[in-house]
């Protein structure tokens, strides 16, 4: 299912991101770097790639929530990511630092990557890319 010819409600990945000024500088860049990794791995095929787009932006644009999406920020500064926190299993945790939460085994294809301040999110971010997380969700989301 196509969006005009930005998305693919499929295969496009949605990256969230604060709306707030200390998401915005601290949250965003990193999110970037995600979306890179995600570009790299589409190889270049149409559909199979990141939009960054912030928690304002996903709220009020009901269709994209079929995207498969990663929410980076914590709950304080990401409101997709409070929403996630009592949705999606802990997949990994340092202390009360540095989180991955995540599902994409099933139709919804989420997962959430934050810290307690921004190092601890960039931490998240690293380790999701870094750690084969990355890879398995998108096994998981460009199946075909």
């Amino acid at each position: 299912m196509s969006s005009g010819k930005v998305v693919d409600t499929d295969e496009t990945v949605l990256i969230v991101t604060g709306s707030e000024i200390d998401a915005e500088m601290n949250d965003r860049p990193v999110a970037y770097l995600l979306k890179e990794e995600i570009d790299r791995r589409g190889a270049g095929r149409a559909f199979r790639r990141a939009v960054v787009v912030s928690d304002t932006w996903y709220a009020q644009n009901r269709i994209f929530h079929l995207c498969p999406t990663v929410a980076i920020g914590g709950p304080g500064v990401n409101r997709l990511a409070a929403a996630f926190v009592a949705e999606l299993p802990m997949l990994v945790q340092r202390g009360d630092r540095m989180f991955i939460q995540g599902a994409w085994d099933g139709e919804s294809k989420r997962a959430s990557l934050w810290g307690a301040d921004r190092d601890a999110t960039a931490e998240a971010v690293e380790r999701f890319m870094g750690d084969g997380l990355c890879a398995q969700f998108l096994e998981q989301v460009w199946k075909n």
